[in-house]
């Protein structure tokens, strides 16, 4: 029995996100679809992170077990001739059986893209969430800096009834603010996030970078661990998976 690595790339915007639905398409059932027309089996995929509806990706981490023998190499081809055009596999590798794509992570890398100014982007608008008034960058530097560090993050996770008792303590290395243009960037590394945690700790970034609240608001929603003192969300279309991190592969 092999076990093989994929390293996907999608845009989520017709999607209902990564984990397979009963009522709904999702990037893994195409892929499970695709792997067996190219195998002839049914095989059961595991992704790194179950990214939203509308959430796109970049480096999305897959493994499943395979116990034929199609080359690992073609893989990338042979998935990327029959998978829809918004999916794309980077790469296939074969790796040790005990590898887990979900459960060995060290760290995750999403990016958020925020478009400021006039008039909507349209050829953007898929791909970012759209502000008609600027932010002050330095602002939310200095707002994020009380954010980084092992923290519980209860203040910024989406209270359904599925996660509403996971343990919210996660640790955020780092978070980079910049400007391109007119597109605001703002990339943040963690160990793992909680559902909709990043889209939170954005929206709550903004109402300091547009000038409603001061930066140790941050701070203040974050130690209330209260989801009601935080940002709104920020809509799914401007986050990506950027990439995720392993210690050996």
């Amino acid at each position: 029995m092999r076990r093989i690595k994929l390293v996907l790339q999608y845009d989520g915007t017709n999607y209902s996100g990564w984990q397979r639905q009963t009522n709904a398409l999702t990037i893994q059932e195409e892929l499970e679809k695709a792997l067996e027309l190219i195998t002839n089996k049914k095989i059961e995929t595991f992704g790194s992170s179950r990214t939203d509806a509308g959430v796109h990706a970049l480096g999305q981490t897959v493994h499943f077990d395979d116990d034929g023998t199609f080359p690992v190499l073609k893989y990338v081809s042979a998935l990327n001739s029959t998978l829809p055009d918004e999916i794309g596999v980077l790469s296939a590798v074969e790796v040790d059986p005990k590898f887990h794509a979900r459960f060995d992570p060290v760290k995750k890398w999403y990016r958020y893209h925020i478009y400021c100014g006039k008039p909507k982007p349209i050829f953007k608008s898929r791909t970012s969430a759209h502000l008609l008034y600027p932010l002050d960058l330095d602002a939310m530097r200095e707002a994020a800096q009380h954010l980084i560090g092992k923290h519980d993050f209860t203040s910024f996770k989406s209270l359904t009834e599925e996660n509403k008792e996971q343990d919210g303590v996660r640790t955020l290395f780092d978070i980079e603010i910049k400007r391109g243009g007119e597109m605001v960037l703002v990339d943040i590394w963690g160990d793992g996030f909680l559902y909709k945690m990043v889209r939170g700790l954005v929206g709550t970034l903004v109402e300091v970078g547009r000038g409603k609240e001061t930066s140790d608001w941050a701070k203040k929603a974050l130690e209330a661990k209260d989801r009601r003192k935080a940002g709104k969300n920020m809509p799914a279309e401007g986050l990506f998976l950027m990439q995720v991190f392993y210690k050996k592969c």
